[in-house]
């Protein structure tokens, strides 16, 4: 198990924190299990908090501003399950308009989303990694430079690498 590694993506190799579980094979990964899925995931959108960015970042794929509205459905049993939501949301969500800056990007990754299968996990993000790349609950961190970085590369996809 590990939770720390390299992702590739854009041409380019980054330091990279995973899931506090680490990384598991894509069909053991379940809602909740605080693990990432050993997958090749592609990038389909990136939400970025206009507050904190002077100007839109580039990249290649779609670009949405967060509202402070903002959340997503981690809920298997609810119908949005694995979705962007409106807050207040009466299911079990996440709160995407964070304060501690994880959330200033977020890179929407294609896991479980066609079709979604609820349980399966909801929200492989690429976000900002926590301070010292500690674990995630299950998404993939990079420095904000980074993200950056690979967002402005072309980045459309990834692969974690291990350490």
């Amino acid at each position: 198990m590990y939770n720390r590694g390299m992702l590739a993506g854009g041409g380019l190799v980054l330091r990279a924190c995973c899931g506090r579980s680490g990384v598991v094979a894509g069909d053991l990964k379940r809602e909740g299990d605080g693990a990432t899925p050993k997958a090749r995931m592609r990038l389909v959108r990136v939400f970025y908090r206009p507050d904190r960015f002077a100007a839109r970042p580039k990249a290649s794929v779609p670009m949405v501003p967060l509202s402070s509205q903002d959340g997503w459905c981690d809920d298997p049993a609810h119908p949005d399950y694995n979705r962007l939501v409106r807050l207040p949301f009466e299911a079990g969500h996440e709160v995407l308009w964070r304060e501690d800056g994880r959330y200033d990007l977020i890179g929407v990754l294609d896991w479980n989303l066609g079709p979604i299968t609820p349980g399966r996990g909801s929200a492989i993000f690429f976000h900002i990694a926590p301070p010292g790349y500690a674990p995630t609950e299950g998404c993939i961190g990079v420095s904000r430079e980074d993200a950056l970085a690979a967002l402005a590369a072309g980045m459309d996809g990834i692969n974690v690498v291990g350490e």
